[in-house]
């Protein structure tokens, strides 16, 4: 096997790395943490003319609070999410699915923005981002635009961003009061990558759900929000009538294909073991804090 051959420039700049992005385009590959990447390029299954490191670029890294929402750097790493108290209290859900991706060493070298643009349909963060509506900012040399994560995500490692852009930022809404969430995955060992995931998070007011957003990575082309469930949840407490009937709208909603790993039929009902199992956690959660 021939060893791979490609230009490696590390900019010192978000401009420079915009610039070198517009010149080579589909030519190039972005690193940032390189945990999905390195293993791509070692088995040949991406081939770059151009490897760009955004590693220098100190702007595109951090956490912070920005009125109703948590705006989060792309170069930011899954390990500062885990223990970050600023995005706890924002949503709490960003540490407990922080903890859930790969081991110690891979979550102090990846990061949130590579995990979303590389767009495994299994992964932690493209499955959180499509459960609590958050906002994709993407960056070009010519614009700066922000995408819907529910619209961003095209299909397994295809997203709606153009050749020319990187994806600079994740915005995620506060969670509201009164809230509740959810998150289970099944996996072989911890560390894994999910066989299937459930995440939600359900909004409550005088003891009734209000609105409900719950999503499920594993089981299809890519994260998937499941609106129906809002619809099924909304004005109840949590009755066990209520979650059997979400429960059968996941499994209805999901079209799931068989690997190695799991059937699509075995992936279908988990999809809907875990999505109860999540929405009984969140109505849980509001109870125990009320």
């Amino acid at each position: 096997m021939k060893p791979p051959n490609f230009l490696y420039a590390r900019p010192d700049t978000l401009e420079d790395a915009l610039q070198m992005l517009s010149e080579h385009g589909a030519d190039a590959k972005i690193l940032a943490g390189g945990q999905s990447l390195v293993p791509m390029l070692n088995l040949r299954l991406a081939e770059p003319k151009v490897l760009i490191d955004l590693n220098r670029l100190a702007e595109l890294s951090g956490i912070r609070s920005d009125g109703g929402k948590l705006r989060i750097g792309a170069l930011t790493r899954h390990r500062a999410l885990e223990t970050s108290r600023e995005a706890f209290e924002a949503e709490p859900m960003i540490a407990r699915a922080a903890r859930e991706i790969g081991h110690l060493a891979i979550r102090n070298r990846g990061t949130i923005g590579g995990s979303i643009a590389h767009a495994d349909p299994s992964a932690e963060w493209p499955l959180l981002a499509v459960a609590l509506d958050a906002q994709i900012e993407l960056r070009s040399k010519a614009r700066i635009r922000t995408v819907r994560a529910r619209d961003f995500f095209a299909g397994p490692f295809a997203t709606a961003a153009e050749p020319d852009e990187i994806v600079a930022a994740v915005e995620i809404p506060r969670a509201p009061a009164q809230s509740g969430f959810g998150f289970h995955e099944l996996c072989r060992r911890p560390g894994d990558f999910a066989i299937v995931a459930a995440a939600c998070r359900i909004r409550m007011h005088d003891g009734r759900c209000i609105g409900a957003a719950l999503a499920i990575g594993g089981a299809d082309a890519m994260p998937r929000h499941i609106s129906e469930v809002d619809r099924i949840v909304t004005g109840s407490r949590g009755e066990d009538a209520v979650l059997r009937e979400a429960a059968a709208a996941v499994a209805k909603a999901v079209d799931p294909s068989g690997d190695i790993h799991a059937s699509g039929e075995y992936r279908r009902k988990m999809a809907a073991v875990l999505a109860r199992r999540a929405l009984e956690e969140a109505f849980a959660g509001v109870a125990a804090v009320s």
